[in-house]
C-alpha cells in the first residue's frame, strides 16, 4: 500500500490509514493473511474508529498478495472465541458507509466472506476465489451459502460451494461477482499502480450501501437444481460436508436470511469437530510439508532441462508434464513409431487443454517449442535429469544406464521410473552413484499428483533435495522413500488388493467386495481396477515369484481368469464383462469359475457383510503401513497417508490408514491386528511396531 503519514496500527495485524475522503483498512497477517483472533479483532477496532463525517468510503485490501486466504485452520483444533467471523461480516454489513473489498491473489474461505459482506468488490486480474470449506471438512461459517447465492444465483453457487473449487477473477467478473477489474499490472493490489485504482475506484464510487443480505435469491428451476446437487455430490466422492453445504445453500430462497445463517453456523460448528474434518485438516498440513529436509546445509541443483527415455503412455506423460511446468525436454525413443505415437499423445493432450481453456493458444505453442523429440542417445549430452520410463526389464534398463552414463556429465541426475525393480541394481558400477534416485510417477502421469522419489544407498542430499524442488515445480506431492520392492504405494495397494482376494475365496464376490469399498469411499473398488489395469500383468509377476510361492497364502482366482483369456478391459472380460463404452456388468462365468475353485479347495464360502469387507481391507493397510515405518522405508508416518490417498484413490476424509490407526486405542488397535493375523493365513507378516 502506498505510504501514508496517518496509519496506524491495530492490534499489530490490521491498519488503519486515510487517503483524503477513503479510509483504508488493511489486514497484514503473514504470510498468506489468514483470519485469526488479532486479525478479526482488529478489522473491528479499524471499523470503530473510521470518522464517518470525515469518510465516503471504506476500503478493505490485504498487505502482500491476499487479500485473506481463508481461515487459520488450526483455529479449527480449539473451540472458537469470540469476536467470530460472522460478527465481523455482520459488522462490515451494517458499517454506515459503503465498503469495498479489493480482492486479490488467493482471497478463499473467509476471505472470500469477508469480501461479500462488502458492498462492492473490485478484484486483481490474477486473483482467485472461492469457498473451498468442503474440501477441509466443513462448510461455510460466516454467510457464504446465504450472499453468494443472492449475487450469483444458485446454480453458480451451489457449483462453487459444494465442489469446493476456486474460480479466477475474470470469470467472477463476468457472472457479477467482482464489480470491476483492476487494470492489469505487476502488482497485488497493495503496490503504487495498483493502489491508485483503487483509490480513484473508491472515490468515484456512488452506489452506497448494497447489503447482499437484503437482496432476493434470483428464482431457479427447482427441478434442475436438485438434478446439479446430485452431480455434485456424485463428483464430491463422499466428502462428508458437501450434502451439508448443499443443504443450506438451497434454503436460501426460502428461509429468512438471519434464519438461514443461523443454521449455517450450527452446521459449520457441528462439522468442525468431527473424525472427516480432523482427517482433511491433518492432510492439509501434511501435504505442504518439505517431503526431503537435508541434515546438511545443502543447495538444490540447478534444473531446466530433462529428459526421458521413453515415449510409450508413460514416458510421454513425463514429458508432457515436464513440459507445462517450464521446462526444456528431450524426449528420447528409439522406435521411430513410438516416438512418432508419443510425440501425438503429448501434442493432442495440449490441444485439448486449450480446448477446455485451461491453457492459451500460445501456452500450447511455447510447451510444443521446448519438446524435443529424438532417436539419438547422444543429442541428451547437454542434459539436467534423466528419467528413464522404458520396459519393465532390469537387463534393459542396466543396459540403458550403462549408456547414459557414458554421454551425460557427471553432475546429470540419473533416475529410473521403475515401479518394482531394484534400483541399485538398475544402476549398478554406474560412476557417481551419488545422483543416481528413482523418479516414480502414477499413470497418467501428468494428472496424478503423486510422486516416489526413491532413495538408493548412495543417493546424496543434494540429489535428493534437486529432487523435491523439481517434483514441487512439477506440482507433484512427493514424497521421499528407500529403494524396496514396491516403495511405499505399491507395496501398500498389494496388501490390499492380496487381502480382497482372501475375501473372494472365502465367500465374497467381486461385486460385493467392489461396492463395499465404493462405499466407504474409495474411488473404484479392486476388482474393478485388476480389470482396468490389465490381469496379465499381475499374472506375469506372480508367475516369476512361482518358486517362493508355497511359503505364503496363495490365491488361485486370478490365475484360472487369466488362462481362460481374461484379462480385464482391454478383452472385454475380467473379474466383469465389459461392453462397448466399457462398462462392467457381472459375469455368471466368473461366479461359476469361484464356485468350482472353492470347491476343488473345500471351502465352504461365508457371507461377509459389507462392514465386515471394509474393516479387513482397512486392517491390511494398517498393518502393512506399519511395517513400511518398521522396515525404515518411509520415515514420516503421514508420507503413507498421502501416498494412498494421492496416488490410490484412499478416501481423502478417512485421512490414511496411520490417522486412523491413531484413533484406536492400543489395546483396539493389538487386538484388531490379531485378528487380521488370523484370517489372513500363512506367510502374514504381522506388524510389531506401537508408537508411530
Amino acid at each position: 500500500m502506498a505510504d501514508s503519514s496517518n496509519t496506524s496500527p491495530i492490534s499489530g495485524r490490521v491498519h488503519l490509514s486515510q487517503e483524503g475522503q477513503i479510509a483504508i483498512i488493511t489486514l497484514d497477517n503473514p504470510p498468506v493473511n489468514s483470519s485469526n483472533d488479532a486479525v478479526r479483532r482488529g478489522i473491528l477496532a479499524a471499523l470503530n474508529r473510521i470518522d464517518t463525517q470525515q469518510s465516503r468510503a471504506v476500503v478493505l485490501m490485504g498487505k502482500g498478495p491476499n487479500l485473506m486466504a481463508g481461515a487459520d485452520l488450526r483455529e479449527l483444533e480449539h473451540e472458537p472465541t469470540e469476536p467470530t467471523l460472522p460478527q465481523v461480516t455482520a459488522a462490515l454489513s451494517a458499517f454506515p458507509l459503503p465498503v469495498i473489498a479489493v480482492i486479490s491473489g488467493h482471497t478463499l474461505g473467509g476471505g472470500l466472506e469477508l469480501a461479500l459482506a462488502c458492498d462492492s468488490r473490485i478484484a486483481t486480474p490474477t486473483a482467485l476465489l472461492g469457498l473451498p470449506e468442503v474440501t477441509v471438512g466443513v462448510i461455510p461459517g460466516a454467510g457464504g451459502t446465504q450472499r453468494l447465492p443472492r449475487v450469483v444465483g444458485l446454480p453458480l453457487a451451489l457449483d462453487m460451494i459444494v465442489s469446493g473449487k476456486p474460480m479466477t477473477a475474470l470469470d467472477a467478473h463476468k457472472i457479477g461477482l467482482v464489480d470491476e477489474l483492476l487494470r492489469s499490472s505487476e502488482g497485488d493490489g497493495s503496490d503504487t499502480e495498483s493502489f491508485e485504482q483503487v483509490l480513484a475506484y473508491a472515490n468515484r464510487y456512488q452506489g452506497g450501501k448494497q447489503p447482499l443480505a437484503e437482496r432476493d435469491v434470483p428464482p431457479a428451476d427447482e427441478q434442475a437444481l436438485n438434478a446439479q446437487v446430485d452431480k455434485l455430490l456424485a463428483r464430491a466422492r463422499g466428502l462428508p460436508a458437501a450434502p451439508v453445504a448443499a443443504k443450506i445453500v438451497m434454503k436460501a430462497p426460502t428461509l429468512s436470511f438471519s434464519a438461514a445463517i443461523a443454521e449455517e453456523r450450527a452446521q459449520f460448528l457441528a462439522l468442525r469437530g468431527s473424525e472427516s474434518a480432523q482427517a482433511l485438516r491433518y492432510l492439509f498440513f501434511a501435504e505442504r510439508e518439505k517431503p526431503f529436509e537435508p541434515t546438511q546445509p545443502v543447495k538444490a541443483a540447478p534444473v531446466s532441462r530433462i529428459s526421458v527415455v521413453g515415449a510409450g503412455t508413460m514416458g510421454s506423460g513425463i514429458a508432457l508434464c515436464a513440459l507445462k511446468a517450464g521446462y526444456s525436454v528431450d524426449l528420447l525413443e528409439l522406435n521411430d513409431q513410438a516416438l512418432e505415437a508419443g510425440v501425438a499423445r503429448i501434442t493432442q493432450a495440449l490441444d485439448e487443454g486449450v480446448k477446455r481453456q485451461r491453457l492459451t493458444q500460445a501456452q500450447r505453442d511455447d510447451a510444443l517449442s521446448r519438446l524435443n523429440p529424438t532417436q539419438q542417445l547422444p543429442e541428451v549430452a547437454g542434459t539436467d535429469l534423466v528419467i528413464e520410463a522404458i520396459v519393465e526389464e532390469l537387463a534393459i534398463k542396466r543396459s540403458l544406464f550403462a549408456d547414459l552414463a557414458q554421454w551425460v556429465s557427471e553432475g546429470t541426475l540419473l533416475a529410473s521410473n521403475t515401479s518394482y525393480l531394484d534400483i541399485e541394481q538398475i544402476a549398478e558400477g554406474i560412476p557417481h552413484p551419488e545422483r543416481v534416485l528413482g523418479l516414480h510417477f502414477f499413470s497418467p502421469a501428468d494428472r496424478m499428483p503423486l510422486m516416489e522419489i526413491v532413495r538408493c544407498n548412495a543417493t546424496s542430499e543434494q540429489t535428493l533435495s534437486t529432487a523435491a524442488r523439481v517434483a514441487h515445480q512439477l506440482k507433484k506431492r512427493a514424497i521421499v522413500v528407500a529403494n524396496s520392492w514396491g516403495f511405499v504405494g505399491n507395496r501398500l495397494y498389494a496388501a490390499y488388493r492380496r487381502q480382497c482376494e482372501f475375501m473372494l475365496e472365502e465367500g465374497a464376490s467381486p461385486e460385493h467386495i467392489d461396492a463395499a469399498l465404493e462405499a466407504y469411499g474409495f474411488a473404484m473398488g479392486p476388482f474393478k481396477v485388476a480389470d482396468m489395469s490389465g490381469l496379465d500383468i499381475a499374472w506375469k509377476m506372480r508367475q516369476q515369484t512361482a518358486d517362493t510361492r508355497h511359503l505364503r497364502r496363495y490365491v488361485g482366482i486370478p490365475d484360472l481368469l487369466c488362462e481362460a483369456g481374461r484379462f480385464g478391459r482391454k478383452t472385454g472380460r475380467g473379474y466383469y464383462r465389459y461392453d462397448e463404452a466399457t462398462q462392467p456388468t457381472s459375469d455368471p462365468e466368473v461366479a461359476q469359475l469361484v464356485e468350482r475353485y472353492r470347491e476343488e479347495h473345500a471351502i465352504t464360502p461365508n457371507a461377509f457383510s459389507t462392514q465386515e469387507i471394509q474393516q479387513r481391507a482397512e486392517l491390511a493397510l494398517i498393518n502393512e503401513a506399519l511395517l513400511l515405518l518398521e522396515e525404515g522405508v518411509c520415515q514420516r508416518p503421514a508420507d503413507i497417508d498421502i501416498a494412498l490417498v494421492n496416488g490410490y484413490g484412499f478416501p481423502r476424509w478417512r485421512g490414511g490408514p496411520l490417522f486412523i490407526a491413531r484413533q484406536m486405542s492400543d489395546r483396539q488397535l493389538e487386538s484388531a491386528l490379531d485378528t487380521l493375523a488370523d484370517v489372513s493365513g500363512k506367510g502374514h507378516q504381522r506388524t510389531h511396531r506401537q508408537a508411530f
